[in-house]
């Protein structure tokens, strides 16, 4: 990777969100309910188990219930609740549904019993967010291609195949080495949970002096970090999951807990590294495939593409259309980091990965505000099948609205409105981080055109119809 992407920002950073406030911000973990829920054996557990029931019974609806996804309880559960809302998570818990994850619970089951406990390999810890951005883009791929979402059985295949794996690396290695290093849902998250309003950290002043490192090694009172943090030297939340285990470790009280403005990581991040950037833009153009492919008009675009291409294959085509979505994203931030570079005169790689953070935001509204059509539009479905599973019936034609269509459009609207906000101040504190005064403003100028564009490019698609999944 490029030295220059390496060396630490030019103005120091905060090490949390006191240069904000201006104040002190208060450790969640004091406060005498918080403090000792957190460091009980009951937590995270409460929430683990719950989960792995319901996971269960989604399993059993997907690969034995009713064929048809309208009338699948597992279907509605997974696609019309479970992903319009983890997003939702992600942006005021950062990443604590990894604590809970039915998958994490599976791993650590299987470790308890069988595990081998072996280190991690080289090649995912050097290469584990490029295996995740490929795995990313091949589940999506394969959803449009082979009918995950619409499919209930496929669904329940793409979950056992995330099991088997979960099972494998539980068996073989050491702490949650699929979830940190090969679940492409971690990688999502983990990319969110930057821009997540909880921050968990170490004390400095505490942990300077200290040769203990229980909150990375574990003791008797719990676990090691599950996924290989040491809250010591963290500067990033992207793979804290919020078990608690380095609280109930921590011999000195260390660990605190605070809540902090959303995207506040990004405008500071010390070593910025491509594939995570490359992983923000990636996501960009996730939501316009997700969107495009949900609309109305996407038949005759497909019969536009099947002409261009001389077949009427539907892998075929489709993957042109994806292929396109991505690129798209990638191809206009490569572009403007270009500009960039002539201005600031750092490298266009520099640029790119310095930069790429900012689109996080946009990123997050734009999957939620792609979603919220899905909950809002379709979140009785989740009713009317979990009555069907009862035995009883309500029909196919009653709506399964819980909002008129305009409602939930200026919804949309809202949430990419905050998305650009957040993204286009995100922007400017990177360059307020990086650059001279003289430079700052020319350098962040094209990026929030940037923003601004693929802002516009989300408003333009939820203004258009856009069909149901269920």
């Amino acid at each position: 990777m490029n030295k220059s992407i390496q060396t630490p920002i030019q103005i120091s950073e905060p090490a949390n969100a006191t240069a904000i406030s201006g104040r002190n911000p208060a450790n969640l973990l004091e406060n005498e309910l918080i403090g000792r829920f957190m460091r009980s054996k009951w937590y995270p557990g409460i929430f683990q188990w719950p989960t792995l029931a319901i996971f269960m019974l989604i399993m059993f609806e997907l690969l034995l219930g009713p064929t048809s996804a309208h009338d699948n309880f597992g279907t509605a559960l997974t696609w019309v609740l479970w992903w319009p809302v983890i997003p939702i998570l992600f942006l005021f818990l950062g990443r604590f549904w990894c604590a809970i994850c039915p998958f994490a619970t599976i791993n650590d089951v299987v470790q308890k019993f069988v595990g081998s406990n072996k280190p991690a390999p080289k090649f995912l810890r050097k290469y584990g967010i490029w295996i995740i951005d490929a795995l990313f883009i091949f589940v999506t791929w394969s959803d449009h291609v082979w009918g995950v979402v619409e499919n209930p059985v496929g669904s329940g295949v793409l979950m056992l195949t995330l099991t088997t794996g979960v099972v494998a690396s539980g068996a073989f290695f050491e702490r949650r080495t699929f979830c940190r290093y090969v679940c492409f849902l971690g990688g999502l998250s983990g990319n969110y949970a930057r821009a997540g309003m909880m921050q968990l950290r170490g004390t400095a002043e505490i942990c300077a002096t200290c040769t203990v490192a229980a909150c990375y090694k574990g003791s008797e009172k719990a676990q090691p970090c599950p996924l290989f943090e040491f809250p010591k030297t963290m500067t990033s939340s992207a793979n804290c999951n919020l078990c608690a285990s380095c609280a109930k470790n921590c011999p000195n009280d260390s660990i605190q807990l605070t809540v902090r403005p959303p995207s506040f990581e990004l405008w500071f991040v010390r070593k910025p590294k491509l594939e995570e950037a490359f992983l923000s833009a990636v996501i960009m153009g996730i939501v316009f495939v997700q969107n495009v492919t949900m609309l109305e008009a996407w038949p005759p675009i497909l019969r536009m593409l099947e002409k261009a291409v001389g077949t009427t294959n539907y892998a075929v085509t489709f993957s042109l259309a994806f292929l396109i979505s991505i690129i798209i994203p990638i191809a206009l931030l490569a572009l403007t980091s270009w500009i960039a570079s002539m201005i600031n005169r750092e490298s266009t790689l520099v640029n790119f990965t310095r930069f790429g953070y900012a689109l996080i935001v946009l990123d997050m509204a734009g999957h939620m505000a792609h979603n919220l059509f899905h909950l809002l539009a379709e979140g009785k479905a989740i009713l009317f099948t979990g009555m069907a599973l009862l035995g009883q019936d309500v029909g196919h034609d009653v709506s399964a609205a819980l909002m008129a269509p305009q409602t939930i459009q200026w919804l949309q609207f809202l949430l990419i409105g905050l998305g650009l906000a957040g993204s286009v101040y995100t922007c400017y504190r990177i360059a307020q981080s990086n650059y001279s005064a003289a430079n700052k403003w020319r350098t962040f100028a094209p990026y929030a055109v940037l923003m601004i564009l693929f802002a516009a490019m989300n408003i333009y698609l939820f203004i258009l119809p856009m069909a149901m999944r269920m």
